[in-house]
């Protein structure tokens, strides 16, 4: 795990290097039993490709965060992907993936979502990128790296049409 600060200098995260770092921390993390759930979009992303680099059975599950946000009055509905889910929930043990960890309110969206479909034995998390500036008591269970970005800035993952990932920063 990595610890940058990137003020007003550049920034480079290699995104392909920390997605091997995430698969070696989720194969740590996961029982004979754990399901896998990403959240929409770039956690999607990367529950889809460790499902394959894993050989897991069934389809990779998506959580989406757009009906239990807390600033859902401004953002409306998102045209991102929707919740679908190929286990039960009830009793499971479910490591929710994402690419940024941030203030936490999207985690918190994700969790009201899921326990719509039922109640989980255990939840845990694991990202890409833990950039702090947490606003909830939300924590990684693992993050590849800790990154200290400027509260103006966005960090996004991003695809290209071969499946490599990508990390975008962004003004907000």
């Amino acid at each position: 795990m990595s610890e940058t600060i990137a003020g007003s200098g550049s920034l480079v995260l290699d995104a392909e290097a920390l997605y091997r770092e995430l698969l070696r921390g989720v194969r740590s993390l996961m029982g004979p039993e754990t399901r896998l759930a990403g959240i929409t979009s770039g956690g999607a992303w990367l529950v889809e490709r460790l499902h394959k680099d894993l050989n897991l059975p069934g389809s990779p599950s998506v959580l989406s965060s757009a009906l239990h946000r807390d600033d859902f009055a401004q953002r409306g509905m998102a045209t991102t992907a929707q919740t679908q889910i190929d286990f039960e929930v009830d009793g499971a043990d479910i490591l929710v993936l994402d690419d940024v960890l941030y203030t936490g309110r999207t985690v918190r969206a994700v969790l009201n979502e899921l326990y719509d479909y039922g109640r989980p034995a255990c939840v845990r998390l694991a990202v890409l990128v833990d950039r702090g500036g947490r606003e909830l008591p939300i924590q990684a269970d693992f993050a590849a790296a800790r990154v200290a970005l400027p509260a103006g800035r966005l960090l996004s993952l991003a695809r290209d049409d071969a499946g490599a990932f990508q990390f975008r920063i962004q003004e907000a």
